[in-house]
């Protein structure tokens, strides 16, 4: 069973960091690029990042670029997502999913096969 397990959100002041997690299991994790993806009230899900764990290729929507760094650990099967300089507009419900896919932007854009359950980010304005 395909099961992929979300955490470390939390209340953080802009400015602050926070570091997800995305636990995996149920699958040949480095056969799979996993996204993060987030959503916040009233808007639609929108694509963060991406790791490609076959080659490690990366990519980073535009708005969290320089800010959030995506990173894979093969032996634990968990990808993290360090945020730092968190702004009130990345206040969301964060979720991570899996897809053999190749990361890239117009992908990011597609639903992913395997979601896990969201951790909810909330930076204060």
């Amino acid at each position: 069973e395909v099961q992929l397990q979300a955490s470390g959100g939390g209340l953080v002041q802009a400015g602050g960091s926070l570091r997800l997690s995305c636990a995996a299991s149920g699958f040949t994790f480095d056969e799979y690029t996993i996204g993060w993806f987030r959503q916040a009230p009233g808007k639609e899900r929108e694509g963060v990042s991406c790791i490609d764990n076959s080659d490690g290729s990366a990519y980073y929507e535009d708005s969290v670029k320089g800010r959030f760094t995506i990173s894979s650990d093969n032996a634990k099967n968990t990808v993290y997502l360090q945020m730092n300089s968190l702004k009130p507009e990345d206040t969301a419900v964060y979720y991570c999913a899996a897809d053999i896919v190749v990361c890239s932007g117009p992908t990011i854009m597609m639903p992913y096969d395997f979601w896990g359950q969201g951790t909810q980010v909330t930076v204060p304005a």
